[in-house]
């Protein structure tokens, strides 16, 4: 899932949101590293994203697929045949090493259903996937969105003034 990069880009480790992973990580059988250390896995991932974002070239993905390669098989423990890029039970960092090199390398490719984007608010620079319906989302949360909002209000006044 491409979230997952975002949030080992953003905030140096997968616990952040720790909903979404721990269910990840209890679905394929994943430790977590108990000091949450992922190694150089956040920076080559950050990379990769703003390769991507900036439309640069893929290096990043292409190290992560070669540091990472995806193990790609077939898994139905929801009911539904679909695509994994790890083993269960594999390492944590490993295993969120494949799953997000061949997730990046999809979006590298080209994938229409995943846009990426960066905070656009000052001194932020977090990545966040662009879910929205036309594509133009700006900001990676509702208090980056905020801030810019009233930051732009308080500046218009001043002018005014």
């Amino acid at each position: 899932m491409t979230r997952l990069a975002v949030e080992l880009a953003n905030t140096g480790t997968l616990n952040q949101d720790g909903e979404l992973v721990a269910v990840f990580f209890a679905e394929h059988e994943i430790t977590p590293p108990p000091d949450g250390d992922y190694g150089d896995l956040p920076d080559l991932v950050r990379t990769a994203l703003a390769q991507s974002v900036d439309g640069a070239a893929p290096d990043a993905v292409h190290r992560l697929l070669r540091d990472y390669p995806p193990d790609m098989h077939l898994s139905d423990h929801d009911g539904g045949w679909h695509i994994h890029f790890s083993r269960n039970g594999t390492p944590a960092k490993r295993w969120a090493g494949q799953l997000i090199a061949a997730k990046l390398a999809l979006v590298a490719a080209g994938d229409p259903a995943v846009t990426l984007g960066r905070c656009a608010a000052a001194g932020c620079g977090n990545y966040f996937v662009d879910q929205s319906r036309n594509r133009t989302r700006r900001f990676c949360s509702n208090a980056c969105a905020s801030r810019t909002t009233v930051a732009a209000y308080r500046a218009r006044a001043a002018n005014n003034s």
